[in-house]
């Protein structure tokens, strides 16, 4: 949980400082979002690729060698003499994401009774909106009032901390059959999969559309200066945490019904958002809300793909999280487009409800076509 703690911070924090960023490396504000993007599209594309080319390591070294790789990246970041060259920190960060989160889930699902799967993605899961909660506004605390590069420096502190606790505790796994590729590859013909996937990639990356510009979106229309935003964000990550452990605590053969109501509740606070965000007590409820909905839906999203995936134990993690970040990286990249065009920030956030609103009809569909017994068996293994 630590190490998705720092993780989670490295690819989340920039949200809180692109205008730190825009105004030191001389970069517009619709420029600093490739910070995101960039990060996003990097874990999507290298992320199952540095996997599948270490299906074959046991788990504990290599987590040990992508934190590792963790804490170089955020050196590069934290002594970054141009915008380049914190955008290639951004790309070695994004490589590790996926593999070192793919990993975690796996060994908290294998460690874990057949029962508390879903509360055990979830728990790891946890330290990803904890860093939302707490991370992301301190960071953006910490850079507004002093400076943005003390923020990673911060990360690499904390990445050493978590290279130190994987060494001692985490337990050395070893699988007993040799993983074998096309057998995991299987993973991309699995039906249940696929649709949560189409789901992911076509509904919830209209998150990612609003969130992307959340911190000057607020500032622009509430007048909030440092402390106001890090009011914002860290209500946005109280509701990322009450929501996260929440979806927990659901039943396996139950996921896709409340995954329904899950995107269609955030579509609506979205809309919400988009019209209350001039009044200052609207925005931070409305922020609560955002972050409740969004990661109260990711743990469903990814308890669906790792529990569906029985063909693909080892790599069923890393295509999850890395499908997220395709998600991210869409919404953000459709974010800057859409800003760079003329459009407000209230009509991207309504875009992206809209998008959000296509998550969950594609979540119907999904209840329709999927194959429930997969579940079912699941469950019944408890």
């Amino acid at each position: 949980m630590i190490g998705t703690f720092s993780v989670g911070m490295t690819e989340y924090v920039v949200t809180g400082l692109l205008t730190q960023f825009a105004n030191d490396l001389d970069v517009d504000v619709s420029t600093t979002g490739l910070l995101l993007s960039v990060y996003a599209i990097s874990v999507a594309v290298f992320g199952p690729i540095l996997r599948m080319v270490t299906l074959k390591f046991s788990p504990k070294p290599l987590l040990v060698g992508l934190m590792a790789l963790f804490v170089i990246s955020n050196i590069i970041a934290a002594t970054a003499p141009s915008f380049e060259v914190l955008l290639l920190s951004r790309l070695l960060s994004a490589a590790m994401h996926a593999p070192f989160f793919g990993l975690c889930m796996a060994i908290a699902v294998n460690i874990s009774a057949p029962h508390k799967r879903t509360g055990a993605i979830a728990a790891v899961q946890g330290g990803l909106t904890i860093a939302i909660m707490l991370g992301v506004p301190f960071g953006s605390f910490l850079g507004g009032m002093l400076d943005w590069r003390l923020v990673f420096w911060f990360m690499v502190v904390l990445g050493i901390v978590t290279l130190i606790g994987l060494v001692i505790v985490t337990p050395n796994q070893k699988s007993t059959d040799v993983p074998k590729l096309k057998k995991e590859l299987k993973i991309f013909r699995n039906k249940n999969v696929l649709m949560v996937i189409f789901i992911i990639v076509f509904g919830f990356s209209g998150v990612f559309t609003a969130y992307t510009f959340m911190e000057p979106m607020i500032r622009e229309f509430t007048g909030f200066g440092v402390t106001g935003i890090t009011v914002a964000l860290f209500c946005f990550g109280v509701g990322s945490v009450i929501g996260n452990f929440a979806s927990g605590k659901i039943q396996e053969a139950r996921l896709t019904e409340y995954l329904m109501l899950a995107l269609a509740s955030l579509a609506v606070v979205l809309l919400i958002f988009a019209f209350t965000v001039q009044f200052a007590a609207l925005a931070l409820i409305a922020s609560f809300l955002f972050g409740a909905g969004t990661f109260g839906t990711s743990p469903i999203l990814n308890s669906k793909i790792i529990l569906a995936a029985t063909e693909a134990p080892l790599l069923s993690g890393t295509i999850a999280a890395s499908v997220f970040n395709l998600a991210n990286f869409i919404g953000a990249t459709l974010g800057t487009v859409l800003l760079k065009n003329g459009f407000s920030y209230v009509m991207i956030t309504v875009i992206a409800a809209g998008i959000i609103g296509l998550g969950f009809i594609l979540a119907i569909v999904t209840h329709l076509v999927e194959d429930k017994e997969v579940f079912r068996v699941v469950r019944s293994d408890s």
